[in-house]
């Protein structure tokens, strides 16, 4: 019997029952390309429905002579591991290969994110050229660092969804989980010019918020394009990804004071356990500032 029915099944759950995104669909379908790849070449004419553990553990063992990073090999384990359920609900699987896997541990990367100064710094330079394409450019970093939206999130957003009265915008996201979030009332002259040249140049007909130079919808790479084309002659930032933003965001919170709760709920996290690693950022803020200030903080 071939594989492939089987994974034809559990991308149509994703996509249908589970409404993951885009972005995790195709993270998952590649996982799956990969490891039914090497069943292929390590076990011929083997199905899905029997491998063992130990053929897990060999793939895992395989990934990591390639050299991927425990972070990576973790991911595919949790896209294999959903593969695994999935199956057993469906009762196309009576045995369960992941339930011995254990996630490898690897030293957790702190997120990236820009000092106040710098970041208000560079938004306040005249860096935007005064016509359709830089009102959206900047509308699209202001959002990003404004409401910490995520990237998928900034894509979907519809015109519509903005209440420029309230300072608020509702966005959708993981599981389709709609949420309010504040933006700074200084972005509402900006969104409201940029509505209005959106009208001016004939691109009002497209209902997202962000359109390209052609008046379509946005995409990935595009706002890929767009952050990097301003941080990376402008900025020390180390990367120049959309999510640096979001970061950023998070971080400026908590160090004013903000609850963590409150956090989590703009974000949009499922569990405070996501929302906690930008403590640690924090507190190397304050490891810093102690080690200026104490008297004693550099002595030995």
């Amino acid at each position: 019997m071939d594989n492939q029915p089987f994974f034809t099944l559990f991308v149509t759950y994703l996509t249908v029952e589970k409404r993951a995104s885009p972005h995790t669909i195709t993270a998952y379908q590649t996982d799956l390309i990969q490891f039914i790849a090497y069943l292929s070449g390590y076990i011929p004419k083997k199905i899905v429905t029997e491998v063992t553990g130990q053929d897990l553990r060999s793939w895992i063992m395989s990934l990591a002579k390639e050299g991927l990073s425990h972070r990576s090999i973790n991911r595919k384990m949790a896209a294999i591991r959903s593969f695994y359920t999935f199956l057993q609900k469906r009762l196309l699987a009576t045995d369960c290969p992941t339930a011995s896997l254990k996630s490898l541990k690897g030293k957790q990367r702190l997120p990236i994110f820009f000092q106040e100064k710098e970041l208000i710094s560079f938004l306040d330079k005249q860096l935007f050229p005064i016509h359709f394409a830089g009102l959206r450019d900047r509308l699209i970093l202001e959002l990003l660092y404004g409401t910490g939206m995520r990237l998928s999130e900034l894509i979907a957003l519809c015109q519509k969804a903005i209440n420029l009265t309230d300072a608020t915008v509702k966005v959708i996201g993981k599981r389709d989980k709609e949420r309010i979030i504040p933006f700074p009332r200084p972005l509402t002259p900006l969104i409201a010019d940029y509505i209005l040249e959106k009208e001016r140049v004939g691109y009002h007909s497209t209902p997202q918020l962000i359109v390209t130079d052609r008046g379509q919808p946005c995409y990935p790479m595009f706002i890929y394009r767009v952050v990097k084309k301003y941080l990376a002659p402008t900025t020390r930032a180390s990367q120049h990804s959309p999510h640096i933003f979001r970061h950023t965001f998070a971080t400026h919170l908590l160090d004013k004071g903000a609850d963590l709760q409150a956090i989590k709920e703009l974000l949009g996290h499922s569990s405070l356990a996501a929302t906690q690693i930008y403590t640690h950022n924090s507190l190397t803020r304050l490891k810093e500032i102690f080690k200026k200030a104490h008297p004693r903080a550099e002595e030995s």
